[in-house]
């Protein structure tokens, strides 16, 4: 039997850390509706209106949030959850035609479930539409007394932060919990180690230790990285607070946004700022509060961008405020968003000379908070890349937003900050290998690689989806945008892309999405607002295809006759073979010599899996072996057979059988193309 690999995971910083990330396992899986017994991705045709949350006072989602605890009993119950299992309610979105989407957590005999989250969505009348799991692993953990002490995991814990820079000699905290986010749910410990990373960030790494065997199972990083005289964004207005003849920086307007100055300090939260002039630095770094007029002006806009593009009252959509601090550290080049302190904070770059302060900085540093208070997608592997990815997307879309002559809306990720010393930004969207590390396009074994290079090919799609392929010019920079199958694509615009990824986020990722669940997911959302026959839904399924990740809409792929079945089809742990049918018909003679066999298979530890392509007349094609060294997740690839002995029209089948114990998933679809 295999054992289990050592995991880990780095912080959400805005530029790059070196450090590898190794792959996170269970994708999303979105199953059966419980009163229906199916799950569709959208209706045919779906009302835009309809579809579209609404904006909540903190009053009314209280309620509904109220509401849904009260009923989490009943909940478990018509889930199937085991007696030991109760549902811990997070959040709920509310649309249009009173459809509720409400997250939850999941505990196990009083145990959090790092990894059990789940979305059940209910209808007006209160009937159970669909319900998405970030694992579809049975919770049965028969031994909740650990073999392996608590002290002993705090010291393993204490010591992997050494070895990453840390200072601290002993762990903050420590609790038992049931670690549920790759495999088998497994007894464990989470251990939070404080101070700080060796670049002078602020440390909460998070050690996930077997309690049975001492295992270190996973790490992850707390910590997510990434009239005022701006130095950015010119002369814009802030709002303050006035009382006498004194003001603050305190924006009463948008939950009490309060920006503090460290002074160069790395802990506490500083002094607010306070003058009795209500105009806010000179435009220079050597005036104090020109960092603390970008960063108050990069949180009001943040603040409207979420308010008015997705009726979102605040990161945790509560109408409270977030809290900025500037001038952190010396000559700290970075930005980070800290869940535990729900504040933003800003270094001042190398020499003191180039704050972080830019709206896409802000931007993206605030979305980390969106993110994880929503779909909370693990930082490491695929989910990671797209977490990361999800700030760029809404950082863009908060400059953009923002409508600001200073800084105009583009698709390149901290382009004002020059973190290179070279003029050159961070981040490409329209091509992201453009910075010499990102990835454009999906491949098998991308979530190995550093979040903030793996979230390539999440932004190449946003940006495809919204501007298409091609050579162009916007806003006065020049784009030109590629696709992996060389087809080109036609954009939807900015903002129907921002409405599908972001009710993508808050109603169909969970912690564990990893790329092929985006693409369900956006999917799902683009066919809820616009309709699965609509040119958005369609648009949709050719941007994920330009990189890499599943067919062109109608089964194009550059090049002969496509027959595809999308119809999901769960693969037993360890158990009997199963299979997906294509009907082919039409054609006439043999199969080619080289018949291709595309298949998108969602399953942790993909070395578990033997797959066959078995002709109409019984005849078995091997696809893939199994590997127990083989430990990625997900098959997504296409093969190519020598069938010239087989009758080209008939039932063919792809053939599935897990034959290692403990990792589950399911054919997403396939296709036969026909050259």
């Amino acid at each position: 039997m295999r054992s289990s690999s050592s995991r880990r995971r780095t912080p959400h910083t805005l530029h790059r850390r070196t450090a590898g990330a190794a792959l996170v396992g269970v994708a999303a899986l979105l199953t059966a509706a419980i009163q229906s017994g199916a799950a569709t991705a959208a209706p045919q045709q779906a009302s835009p209106t309809g579809a579209a949350s609404v904006q909540l006072s903190p009053s009314q989602r209280a309620e509904l949030l109220r509401d849904a605890s009260a009923d989490t009993a009943a909940t478990a119950a018509a889930l199937g959850l085991g007696s030991q299992e109760k549902l811990v309610v997070r959040d709920v979105v509310k649309d249009a035609d009173g459809t509720l989407h409400t997250r939850y957590e999941r505990t196990f005999a009083g145990l959090p479930v790092l990894g059990g989250d789940l979305i059940v969505d209910t209808d007006k009348s209160g009937a159970t539409k669909r319900v998405i799991k970030a694992t579809d692993a049975a919770l049965k953990v028969s031994d909740l007394t650990p073999d392996v002490s608590q002290a002993a995991a705090q010291k393993q814990a204490v010591a992997r932060a050494k070895d990453l820079g840390g200072t601290k000699s002993a762990a903050d905290s420590s609790r038992k919990v049931i670690w549920a986010a790759s495999g088998k749910p497994v007894l464990a410990y989470e251990t939070v180690v404080g101070g700080l990373q060796d670049d002078g960030t602020p440390s909460e790494l998070h050690v996930i230790t077997d309690a049975t065997t001492g295992a270190k199972l996973f790490e992850y990083q707390g910590v997510h990285t990434g009239t005022g005289n701006t130095m950015y964004s010119g002369t814009v207005p802030l709002t303050t607070t006035q009382s006498g003849s004194t003001y603050t920086l305190n924006d009463g307007a948008r939950g009490n946004h309060k920006t503090y100055n460290l002074n160069r300090g790395t802990s506490g939260t500083g002094t607010l700022y306070s003058q009795t002039s209500d105009t806010w630095g000179n435009g220079s770094a050597s005036n104090s509060a020109t960092a603390a007029a970008d960063a108050h002006y990069g949180a009001a806009v943040t603040w409207d961008f979420y308010k008015n593009t997705f009726n979102r009252t605040g990161i945790r959509n509560d109408g409270v405020g977030a809290y900025s601090r500037v001038h952190y550290g010396n000559n700290y080049i970075n930005a980070f968003w800290s869940d535990s302190c729900f504040c933003m904070t800003y270094g001042d770059g190398a020499s003191n000379l180039h704050p972080l302060t830019s709206l896409d900085v802000a931007g993206h540093e605030m979305s980390h908070g969106v993110t994880s208070n929503t779909a909370n997608l693990i930082y490491s592997g695929e989910s990671g890349g797209l977490n990361e990815a999800t700030s760029d997307i809404f950082g863009t879309g908060v400059e953009f937003y923002a409508n600001n002559s200073s800084d105009v809306g583009d698709y390149l990720i901290g382009e004002e900050i020059d973190i290179n010393g070279d003029g050159s930004p961070l981040r490409y969207m329209d091509k992201p290998s453009k910075d010499g590390a990102s990835k454009d396009n999906w491949y098998s074994g991308i979530g190995s690689v550093d979040v903030h290079y793996s979230s390539g090919p999440a932004n190449h799609f946003f940006y495809l989806l919204s501007e298409g392929s091609g050579a162009k010019v916007i806003n006065g920079v020049s784009y030109n945008s590629p696709t992996a199958d060389g087809l080109p694509v036609t954009g939807i615009g900015r903002a129907k892309a921002l409405q599908i990824w972001y009710r993508a986020l808050t109603t169909k990722f969970t912690s564990t999405t990893n790329y092929a669940g985006a693409r369900t997911g956006t999917l799902a959302a683009a066919g809820e607002l616009y309709g699965t026959s609509s040119a958005e839904y369609k648009a949709v399924q050719d941007a994920w295809a330009a990189v890499a990740v599943g067919s062109r809409s109608g089964g194009g792929d550059g090049g002969g006759t496509v027959f595809e079945n999308n119809t999901r089809v769960s693969i037993p742990d360890y158990g009997s073979a199963v299979t997906s049918s294509i009907t082919v018909s039409g054609r006439t003679g043999n199969a080619p010599s080289n018949l291709r066999v595309s298949v998108d298979i969602v399953h942790t530890y993909r070395g578990d899996l033997v797959i066959d392509l078995i002709a109409p007349d019984g005849s078995a094609y091997r696809l893939k072996n199994s590997s127990g060294s083989d430990s990625a997740d997900n098959v997504q690839e296409t093969y190519t057979v020598n069938a010239s002995s087989e009758t080209a029209n008939g039932t063919w089948k792809l053939q599935v059988r897990d034959v290692y114990r403990y990792d589950t998933g399911y054919i997403n679809g396939w296709k036969l193309t026909f050259p």
